[in-house]
């Protein structure tokens, strides 16, 4: 078994990064790493309901979440408590970094919704990302998250959006 190779039962720290400070930290268990894609699953981080008004987050849902170290994106799979599919909730972010049971992964302010029947594809957060200065300090990775945004909306609205996560 390589050194990127989940155990079974091992618990990682995920830690999202906004704007060079921690916006979230928590634990998950690692389902596989193969060196390039991370798989992880998790139960809803937050303590309350966060209604997005076209999906809401909440206690009992489960996460499983893919990161890239060669992406820029995250995918998380989001189920309730029964398991019923709410949809896909994507994140624009740096390629994601592993060192030792901590997996972090820089916010880059643009998202993207895929509800469970795939009729809405929806494009979040652009107004925070124009506003966060990226473009003006970094426009190679600005260019990159818009470029990562453009393909997560493409394969959302095609047919191999699913294949991205087998």
């Amino acid at each position: 078994m390589s050194a990127n190779s989940a155990e079974p039962s091992s618990l990682l720290d995920v830690v999202l990064v906004k704007a060079g400070r921690t916006k979230i930290r928590y634990q998950a268990e690692l389902l596989a790493d193969d060196g390039t894609r991370i798989a992880v699953r998790a139960p809803w981080a937050g303590e309350n309901v966060r209604d997005f008004g076209f999906v809401r987050f909440e206690p009992g849902d489960v996460f499983t979440e893919y990161y890239w170290r060669d992406r820029w994106y995250s995918v998380k799979e989001v189920r309730d408590s029964t398991g019923a599919l709410k949809g896909w909730y994507c994140d624009i972010t740096r390629p994601v970094t592993r060192s030792g049971s901590e997996v972090v992964a820089e916010d880059l302010d643009l998202d993207l919704w895929l509800s469970a029947d795939g009729t809405d594809v929806r494009r979040l957060d652009e107004d925070e990302f124009a506003e966060s200065g990226l473009t003006e300090r970094d426009p190679q990775a600005a260019a990159a998250a818009v470029a990562a945004l453009d393909e997560l909306e493409a394969l959302a609205r095609g047919d191999d959006f699913e294949a991205l996560l087998a």
